[in-house]
Formats: structure tokens, C-alpha cells, sequence
């Protein structure tokens, strides 16, 4: 297994699109063959998604799950910012990773699809991002 790390600024986006970095980081690695990029957030408030961006969907999902995740009063997880329970949710509704499958050193990705860092958490914008690849 091949592995990098990514360190990101999330303060001024709640979603981050990794696809370039992504896609430069299999072409070094799998020098044309085929294999595995597994794409992990080792943190307890963020995720990874696939989703199509540029053309709203990126801020729908933000509007979509704040409305799943009402920053307010009700999360037990309460340090931090008011609501920031939330939070520490959210890795259950946006996984902590996705793997996506490589062929040619080119991550097999549909031509709207898109890897981000998914990241809501107000009191934290200091993200690392773990790339790996393993070859087929």
C-alpha cells in the first residue's frame, strides 16, 4: 500500500473537492496499472462523498444536512460550539471514507462524480485527509 496525506483548511468551505488531488495523487502512484484509492478522513466530524459539484448539489447537501442536523440544543455531545453534536453525527450519515477503483493510473470516477471532504464542525478547520493505493 501506498499512502499520502493531504492537510486542509476548511474555514471558509464546508465542502471541499478532492478530485484533482485525487486523481494526480493515483497517477503517481499506480504508474498505469490498475488498483484500489481508498480516500479516509481520520477525524470524528468530517466525511467523504461522491456527489456532483459546481452546479448546486454542493450546497444542497450542506442546506440537506444541516436540516438533519439542527445545530440547537438537543445533542448530549455538547462541548464546543452550540450544537456542535451535530457534528459528531454526521460520520454516520457521510462515511468517514470511499474507495474508489482505478484502471490505467485514472480513478474510475462517472463524469459528473466528484470525491470532497465533507466538514460542517465550526470549532475545527484543520483537516487531514489520508489518500491510499493498492495495487490490483
Amino acid at each position: 500500500m501506498d499512502t499520502d496525506v493531504l492537510e486542509l483548511d476548511t474555514s471558509r468551505r464546508r465542502i471541499v473537492d478532492l478530485t484533482e488531488q485525487v486523481r494526480s495523487f493515483c497517477a503517481s502512484r499506480a504508474d498505469g496499472g490498475d488498483g484500489l484509492c481508498n480516500v479516509f478522513v481520520p477525524h470524528a466530524t468530517a466525511g467523504v462523498a461522491i456527489i456532483e459539484t459546481g452546479a448546486g448539489s454542493d450546497d444542497d447537501l450542506v442546506d440537506a444536512l444541516e436540516r438533519l442536523l439542527p445545530r440547537d440544543e438537543r445533542y448530549r455531545h455538547a462541548h464546543g460550539s452550540p450544537g456542535h453534536g451535530a457534528d459528531h453525527v454526521l460520520p454516520a450519515l457521510v462515511a468517514p471514507s470511499v474507495t474508489v477503483p482505478v484502471a490505467g493510473g485514472e480513478p474510475l470516477l462517472g463524469t459528473w462524480q466528484s470525491v470532497v471532504l465533507v466538514d460542517l464542525n465550526r470549532d475545527n478547520s484543520r483537516r487531514s485527509v489520508r489518500l491510499s493505493f493498492v495495487t490490483a
